[in-house]
């Protein structure tokens, strides 16, 4: 499920939100597990391994999307998971889809870089670090949209630099 939005009129910056959520066979393959448990539990009582199974069930679908990561720019801020680094410190990004965007998350990938990535979603986008003190040289995030999380980045850095 992704739910992004933009707003050009906002005070500081664009809006983007885009959750990463898990794609649907993930879903379906966590709410199997709600059966696996409830056979373990259909010796012991029939009424037993419903309940366990349909409350696990739910609880590993409940926890995969509860616990996906979101990517956020607001107020000149780019959120991405529980990291933030303000737009103005980020560079131009370079977006990958495809055999790229897989190339970019492996091989090419620096073990330096903060990354927020997630199987299932084929487009990169991958924002150079412009602050020369900072460890991370480079921020790589699967977006379903990562060229409108780019444009996104330009807008809400223009708006910083309009400010100042």
């Amino acid at each position: 499920m992704q739910m992004s939005s933009t707003n050009v009129g906002a005070p500081i910056g664009a809006r983007y939100r885009e959750r990463l959520s898990p794609s649907l066979w993930v879903l379906v393959a966590a709410a199997v597990c709600g059966p696996m448990a409830a056979l373990v539990f259909s010796p012991i009582d029939t009424t037993l391994a419903l309940v366990v199974g349909a409350l696990v069930g739910i609880g590993f679908v409940a926890l995969l999307v509860a616990g996906s990561p979101t990517l956020e720019v607001r107020d000149g801020i780019m959120r991405a998971g529980r990291a933030r680094i303000p737009v103005d410190l980020l560079g131009d990004p370079v977006i990958s889809t495809g055999e790229e965007a897989r190339s970019a998350r492996g091989p090419e990938l620096d073990p330096r870089a903060w990354h927020v990535i997630r199987g299932g979603i084929d487009g990169v986008a991958a924002f150079p670090v412009l602050d020369a003190d900072d460890p991370t040289p480079v921020w790589v995030l699967s977006s379903r949209t990562p060229d409108r999380l780019a444009a996104a980045v330009r807008r809400a850095r223009e708006a910083v630099q309009e400010k100042w």
